[in-house]
């Protein structure tokens, strides 16, 4: 509950005056029903100035809780937007490994459905302070009419509320474990679209995958929420059955053994009948509660599990003379394999100006390597010096700027955030018609008209982006392996040579054997290791002389590359 506590600390003043006019609007309803039953047994000259009182305090009543519940109306969409750019902040702050550890889905639920369950919390907050204000205000009005039955009513409260505790305990048990099933369920609704041409092509996949796993989750959510809210509907039940218990044992009990006037009687049972829909309201009130402090709990455990990185806000190095690989090594857990796969350790340099291709079979590691390259994976051991110096935690964003990079998996944004120039415009206008792009996109104010295009499109765009950045070391990771034969041909013969001309390192993941002659050197790996490395002319000229079709290519029965 920590991050509501800041928030509230943050805007104490709003939540304070918004309290206050919710406690005097309850405590204004209170004091309404006190001005009927004094009206009840009122002379002809009392009731006019009664009148005027139950006209002033109405309007106060009337002012004070649409006050009250604009505030906190008003809290609450602040509250989301605070929470949920704090989590964005973490999102983006974190290290990329903790990101994918941590997977989307969560992350998704966090930023939709919890946050919406903490705006309803705020909304309700007016009705739970004014009902509370209501049920406190009617309590003193009865202690002034008689101090032995508001003895009676603290008690019967007291019992009451040890049984809707318990009921209530059980209930938020009920929705914190159906909050976790929620997390697969948003995994699953992802996969209905991702794996969309999938499902459709294999009628038995789609009926299991529906079927099996989807509806059993659904249903599994769809028990336990049941189960959470039938809970606080019997609690609220419980609530309303002592409070009835409570009037009888009042009317036909304790007014038996401690005599009382009619007036008092009479003012006892409006009172307690007025007080039956405050409670009830407060009553079920409470699941939004315990869902609002669910939802905290989840965004408290998701930021948790996403340290910040260090020195997110360092100077930035705007190039190199050297970079070392010196023994690094990585390793993660394969799910389909059930094993750990490491790779390294390592040992290599670049420097500017060079053209080197990373080949090896399907699973040897040359797209972890990559990211490890790049900064995305710190090493495990080993280090990586530019310039000679290591890159520390706190050097570790700054180093990443070196890069611009095209993985196999990229994504493209729909505008060049973070690209401000004179003539951008006109600088990626141009690169359009370079990659033979500008018959499908236009580019106005640094956005892209379109980004419904081909797998070997989308790159073009990627690797535009990639040029607009101007970095001192590009890597891409199988660029050409969705590009028709001629733009794959412009790929390696005439944009990595520019590149390359421009004083850019240039790493390139590829599995071309015929473009192998153009590289200024290879690396290859083989499961996890460096096994080979030389220059590229030679094994251009290995692979042609032995007929090779790719002499990296491996059995597909290797796992895929991570």
């Amino acid at each position: 509950m920590s991050l509501l506590l800041k928030l509230a600390c943050n805007a104490r003043w709003t939540l304070f005056v918004a309290l206050a006019t919710s406690l005097v609007s309850g405590f204004g309803n209170a004091g309404l029903v006190a001005l009927i039953n004094q009206a009840l047994s009122a002379s002809t000259s009392q009731l006019a100035r009664l009148g005027w009182q139950f006209v002033v305090l109405g309007v106060i009543v009337l002012a004070t809780r649409t006050l009250s519940q604009t505030l906190f109306m008003d809290l609450g969409q602040r509250a989301k937007a605070d929470l949920r750019m704090q989590t964005i902040r973490r999102l983006g702050g974190a290290s990329f490994r903790h990101l994918e550890q941590q997977g989307a889905a969560r992350s998704l639920a966090v930023l939709t459905q919890d946050l919406d369950a903490i705006v309803m919390l705020f909304v309700r907050m007016p009705a739970l302070a004014m009902q509370s204000a209501v049920i406190i205000g009617c309590l003193a009005y009865l202690s002034v009419l008689s101090w032995q039955i508001l003895l009676v009513a603290i008690v019967t409260i007291g019992i009451g509320a040890a049984g809707f505790r318990a009921a209530n305990g059980r209930a938020l048990f009920h929705l914190r474990a159906s909050r976790k099933r929620e997390d697969d369920l948003v995994r699953h609704f992802r996969a209905l679209f991702d794996g969309a041409k999938e499902l459709k092509l294999h009628r038995l996949r789609r009926a299991a995958f529906i079927d099996d796993t989807l509806s059993t989750n659904v249903e599994a959510v769809r028990v336990q929420r049941t189960r959470g809210y039938v809970l606080y509907a019997a609690a609220a039940s419980w609530g309303s059955f002592i409070l009835f218990a409570f009037i009888g044992i009042t009317l036909f009990v304790v007014a038996r053994l401690y005599p009382v006037n009619t007036h008092v009687m009479s003012g006892y049972a409006m009172v307690f009948l007025y007080m039956i829909m405050p409670i009830e309201s407060l009553l079920s009130a409470i699941p939004n509660i315990s869902t609002a402090r669910v939802a905290l709990e989840r965004i408290e455990e998701v930021n948790a599990e996403l340290p910040l990185e260090n020195g997110l806000d360092a100077p930035v190095k705007r190039g190199f003379q050297s970079l070392v690989l010196d023994g690094v090594t990585h390793r993660y857990f394969r799910e389909k394999e059930n094993d750990v796969f490491t790779l390294g350790p390592i040992n290599l340099s670049f420097k500017p100006g060079e053209l080197v291709y990373l080949i090896g079979g399907n699973g040897s590691g040359k797209t972890t390597l990559a990211k490890m390259i790049v900064g995305l994976y710190a090493p495990e051991s080993g280090r990586i010096l530019v310039d000679g110096a290591p890159v520390s935690e706190a050097d570790r964003d700054s180093y990443r700027q070196l890069f611009s990079v095209v993985f196999s998996d990229f994504f493209l944004f729909d505008s060049l955030l973070g690209m401000r120039f004179d003539g951008l415009d006109q600088t990626a206008q141009d690169l359009l018609v370079h990659l033979q792009l500008d018959h499908k996109v236009s580019i106005k104010d640094g956005a892209f008209s379109t980004l419904e295009l081909s797998q070997g499109q989308r790159k073009r765009l990627a690797l535009l982006v990639a040029y607009l950045e101007d970095r001192p070391f590009y890597l891409f990771d199988e660029w050409a392996a969705d590009q028709d034969p001629l733009f794959k041909d412009v790929f390696y013969r005439k944009l990595l040579p520019e590149l390359k001309a421009k004083g850019k390192t240039v790493v390139v993941i590829t599995h071309d054997d015929r473009y192998f002659h153009l590289a200024d050197r290879y690396i290859k790996l083989e499961y996890g290791q460096l096994v080979e490395t030389g220059l590229g002319a030679d094994l251009g000229a290995r692979a042609a002389g032995n007929g090779e079709q790719g002499a990296d290519h491996a059995p597909l029965a290797r796992v895929a590359t991570r």
